[in-house]
Formats: structure tokens, C-alpha cells, sequence
């Protein structure tokens, strides 16, 4: 059976680099009749920021990615009192609500200044609510909510396909992720025209399926199975390993959309507390939905209290870190991952505060050989995860360690391995190999360009020094 990752490798993956590129790095965006989404306020940001990069190459790497999910990823349709917004995740045709919500969060400072932008993010919700009423076990979706999937590799899925479904693995994160995309919203607008029947509908469901993903009363409805060459893809039984109840939320796959290990993902686990205390906010503030808004913090306050108690590991040197996944029995994996949420990114998501010592500990850990997936090469060192393979380094591993970092030395250093294995593309990518930066896979990845733009963004407003000479 063909999966995700033989199609990706099949395509993109591990793509010669094109010929570097001729020293005045002539822009490789789409022309502006070309572009999918064109917003002024964007337009105006790029000229700002980009007047602050002293760095040639890194400016122009800057202006093509950070505009990329506009520019090539966006369709937007419906009308302006109820607009709709299919964003892809780029080199596959399909939604993801993780990729998409993460796609349009670098634009989400600008959204108050610019009408069409405003309507952009209003479309998103209000997709992702009608997808999660579709199926809130699902991953990714159709454009067309009636069309049975076409990904190759989900056609034979042993799982309940319903029409306009095109992945169906269930990951926390993917709920958490719709739920942030709101809430960012509402923070930024005090706009509650999004907030509909639907959404609060969607709402009831997410926390709902967060309950019956808790296994207390049995393992639930869900089941998964794949044929494919790779174990990562399918869970084993349809339910992944054993588990014993203790509050926690059971996730079938990773962010990564590889399986889990133990169901018990400790970052996704973390991502849900916050995003369940973010939705009581919108439910209670925009929605005006008081019951929603006590659900929600009712079960952030046990899956908080359960990440205390069962969260935690202790390293062979004793250093007592957040576990990647555990089962409840006592089992614990130790690894991180380079998709977000990872226990690498716990501080960017907000879910712990920076200065934590465990946070710190597994933070420290996750970029060492303590992670089986943190990978050391010629050409640089970061993480990386099963989804592609042992040597290769995702780039959101340095962006989100730069994001996370106090340490200007750190954050520099992440900046030029980022400027420096780009392969000649202009672009960020899912992953390159750590001694040969010109083997790369997936050249159109929209999340990963959009996340190295807000990264620049951010250093533009909060530490422009370190953008004001040549790395």
C-alpha cells in the first residue's frame, strides 16, 4: 500500500538543489496576478521588516516564505457576511486543521489593519468548524465536503471514511490547533461574528472527543489501520498500545502524523490544557456560552493535574524532564520531535513558563543525543523525527529553538544554519539531510516558511540587533 511519505518521496523528496542563486537573489514569489491572497497590510510588513535584515540572503529568503500560504496555498470564497477559506498545507491539495491554523497565525498581528485579511482568518474558523462537525477524529479534509477522499495512501484505511474526509488520524493537536486560530482571532479583534451556532457546535465537539479520548470507560470509538511498509502509519489492534485511564488524552498520532508510541503524548496533552482555557475564554466572551466555557476548564484542570502526576521521567543521569509519551502503567519514551507541539516548543505554545527548570532540563535534553531524533551533521545539528528518517533535520526545530531562546548566540546560530540549508531554494523545507543540504523534502511546505517568517517578524520587534548585521 502507498503512503504519504512514498508519495512525498516520490515527488519533492530529497530533491536536487536548482543552481544557487545569481547574487542579487531575484524574488521567487508567484507574480501579483499569480498570487492566491494578496493583502496590503502584508505587503507593507514585508517592506518594514525586511529594511531591518542586514543580511542579503536572509532578507530574501524572508520575502518569499513568510507570504507563501497567501500567496500560493489560499482560496477563499463565500461572502463577506459568511466568507470561506480553504487553505493547503502546499505539495498536497488537502486541509490539514493543524498546518492551515498554523499557516495563517504569522499574519495574525495584522489582522485588525486589513478588511480582506479579516475575512481570511473569519473563512478559516468557520471551515474548520463545518470539518470538525464533519468528523472531529479526522486530520485533514476535502475542499468539497460531499467528495470521498483521493490521497492515495488513505484510500484503503481500515477506519469510518465519511465524505469530505481525506486523512482520518486522530491527533489532539489537531483540535487544539482550531481552537488557538479562534481564540487568536477574538484576542486580536474583539470580532464576534465567527462565533456562530456552528462554531459553538464544533466547540461541544472538541471537548466532547477530548473526553472520550480520556479511555475511562473503555477505549471509545475510534480505530485506525493502514497497510503500508511502514509501522508509523498504522496503530496496532486500531487502538495503539495499552493504556491504563488516568486523565490524560489519548492521541493516536503524533503531530507529525506518525503513530504514537503510548497513546499519552505529553506535548499534545500540554497544547490541549492551554487551548482548553483559551476556548472557555471565546465560548464565555464571544459566544456567550457559559456552560462550554465550565466544560472546558473543567477537564484543562484534570488533564493538568494528570500531566503533573504521570507527565514527568527521570533521565539515566537523573535529570527529571517532561516524558514525550507515556501509558500509565509507568512506561515513559524520552525522544522529541521536530512538529509542533513538541516538548521543544512547550514555551512558544505557552503552555509552560520559560523559565521552568523541567521545561529547561527537557529542553536541554531534547537537543542532545539524549533524543534518538536529534541529529548532528557537517552541515548542522537539530532535530528531526520518524515521519522522514534517521540524519534528516526539520528547520521548525530551529525556528521554534530561536523562538524559545533567551540566548542571543543561540538564536544567531540557528538563523544561519537556517540561511545556509535552504538548498539554493529561497525557501524552508520539512527536511534536509545534516551533511548535504542540497537533499531536501517537500519544496513547497507552507507551515514551515510561514513559521520561519514569524520567527523573523518576532526578531524584528523584540530583537532587532540581532537582524542588524550579516550572520
Amino acid at each position: 500500500m502507498i503512503d504519504r511519505r512514498t508519495v512525498v518521496a516520490a515527488g519533492v523528496a530529497f530533491a536536487a538543489s536548482p543552481a544557487p542563486a545569481a547574487p542579487a537573489f531575484p524574488p521567487r514569489r508567484p507574480t501579483v496576478a499569480q498570487r492566491r491572497f494578496v493583502s496590503p497590510a502584508v505587503e507593507r510588513e514585508i517592506g518594514r521588516v525586511s529594511a531591518l535584515i542586514a543580511d542579503p540572503k536572509l532578507r530574501w529568503m524572508f520575502a518569499n516564505a513568510w507570504p507563501n500560504t497567501l500567496d500560493t496555498t489560499v482560496t477563499i470564497s463565500g461572502t463577506d457576511a459568511a466568507p470561506d477559506a480553504f487553505v493547503i498545507t502546499g505539495d498536497i491539495p488537502c486541509l490539514w486543521l493543524r498546518d492551515s491554523a498554523a499557516q495563517l497565525k504569522p499574519y495574525l498581528h495584522l489582522v485588525a489593519r486589513d478588511p480582506a485579511l479579516g475575512r481570511l482568518f473569519r473563512g478559516l474558523i468557520a471551515r474548520h468548524a463545518r470539518c470538525i462537525l464533519i468528523d472531529p477524529y479526522a486530520n485533514a479534509f476535502m475542499q468539497d465536503p460531499t467528495a470521498p477522499t483521493d490521497l492515495p495512501w488513505a484510500l484503503k484505511d481500515e477506519t469510518e471514511m465519511r465524505p469530505g474526509v481525506a486523512e482520518r488520524k486522530w491527533e489532539i493537536d489537531s483540535l487544539c490547533y482550531a481552537i488557538r486560530l479562534s481564540h487568536g482571532y477574538w484576542t486580536a479583534t474583539r470580532d464576534p461574528r465567527p462565533f456562530d451556532a456552528t462554531w459553538a457546535r464544533a466547540a461541544h465537539a472538541i471537548v466532547a472527543t477530548f473526553r472520550e479520548q480520556q479511555r475511562k470507560d473503555g477505549p471509545g470509538p475510534y480505530r485506525f489501520r493502514r497497510a503500508s511498509s511502514q509501522p508509523t502509519e498504522t496503530l496496532l489492534w486500531g487502538q495503539g498500545n495499552p493504556t491504563r485511564p488516568t486523565g490524560l488524552i489519548h492521541s493516536g498520532f503524533r503531530p507529525s502524523d506518525d503513530a504514537c508510541l503510548y497513546p499519552c503524548l505529553i506535548p499534545a496533552n500540554h497544547f490541549a490544557v492551554v487551548a482548553l482555557r483559551e476556548l472557555a475564554v471565546v465560548a464565555r466572551d464571544a459566544a456567550g456560552d457559559a456552560a462550554l466555557a465550565g466544560a472546558a476548564v473543567a477537564l484543562a484542570d484534570e488533564v493538568a493535574a494528570a500531566l503533573r502526576r504521570y507527565g514527568t521521567m527521570r533521565l539515566r543521569d537523573g535529570r527529571e524532564v517532561w516524558a514525550y509519551e507515556v501509558d500509565g502503567f509507568g512506561n515513559a519514551v524520552f525522544m522529541d520531535d521536530a512538529n509542533v507541539p513538541s516538548l521543544s516548543a512547550l514555551a512558544y505554545l505557552g503552555c509552560v513558563d520559560p523559565r521552568d527548570p523541567v521545561w529547561r532540563a527537557t529542553r536541554d535534553a531534547a537537543w542532545s543525543e539524549a533524543n534518538p531524533w536529534f541529529f548532528r551533521g557537517t552541515a548542522a545539528e537539530g532535530i528531526g523525527g520518524p515521519h522522514v528518517g534517521s540524519g534528516q533535520i526539520w528547520p521548525m526545530s530551529l525556528i521554534v529553538r530561536a523562538l524559545s531562546s533567551p540566548d542571543d548566540a543561540t538564536i544567531r546560530a540557528c538563523l544561519k544554519t537556517l540561511r545556509d540549508t535552504d538548498g539554493g531554494t529561497g525557501f524552508i523545507h520539512e527536511a534536509f539531510d545534516r551533511d548535504d543540504p542540497a537533499k531536501f523534502t517537500r519544496g513547497w511546505f507552507a507551515w514551515a516558511n510561514g513559521l520561519f517568517g514569524e520567527l523573523i517578524v518576532h526578531l524584528a520587534d523584540h530583537r532587532p540587533h540581532l537582524l542588524a548585521r550579516p550572520l
